[in-house]
């Protein structure tokens, strides 16, 4: 999957765009449909835990993945599942306005991203939550025994290791 670079005007506009795609997110039929067949229950109530524009999310990595020729059931669960560390123990998750500013800050200022991160607490959780996400979503995979497979995609996703399927994830993630 070819990604190509887009100009600064650009990136803002696609910002705006998958905020307002966010704030009107919906999860169509058929796809209710392909979740009970790709995942088991237990996996299911991971993904329905996330906010509705977190699943729409998990949903189109998904479907990249899919676009791109991917067939390995593996990866597609580790697709659906990646983001799924975005939301703690206890149910809390990333408010939709910390995720633009997450993004611009991991871009424009990555030293204060990560001195909020660090902090982590009040109005800065949401940074911690996103900071320690991807390890979170091994944990939870591997809580609801996901397959092995699974557990290993989105470990190498979370320690960026380069294999092929996490380099894929990855992609599409970021396409997405």
């Amino acid at each position: 999957m070819e990604v190509h670079p887009l100009s600064l005007r650009q990136r803002w506009f696609y910002r705006i765009w998958q905020f307002i795609t966010a704030l009107t997110a919906t999860i169509h039929l058929e796809e209710r449909v392909l979740l009970v067949r790709v995942l088991s229950d237990p996996q299911l109530l991971l993904f329905e835990r996330m906010p509705r524009f977190a699943q729409r999310h998990s949903l189109d990595v998904y479907h990249a993945l899919v676009r791109a020729g991917y067939t390995d059931s593996h990866l597609l669960q580790a697709a659906l599942l990646h983001d799924c560390g975005k939301v703690d123990e206890e149910g809390r998750t990333i408010p939709l306005i910390y995720h633009g500013l997450i993004v611009v800050l991991q871009r424009y200022a990555p030293n204060l991203y990560e001195r909020a991160a660090r902090h982590g607490r009040g109005l800065f959780y949401p940074f911690a939550l996103h900071a320690s996400h991807e390890r979170r979503s091994v944990a939870y995979a591997q809580a609801v025994c996901s397959p092995p497979e699974v557990v290993q995609i989105l470990r190498d996703y979370a320690e960026r290791r380069p294999t092929p399927f996490a380099e894929a994830l990855r992609v599409a993630d970021d396409a997405n």
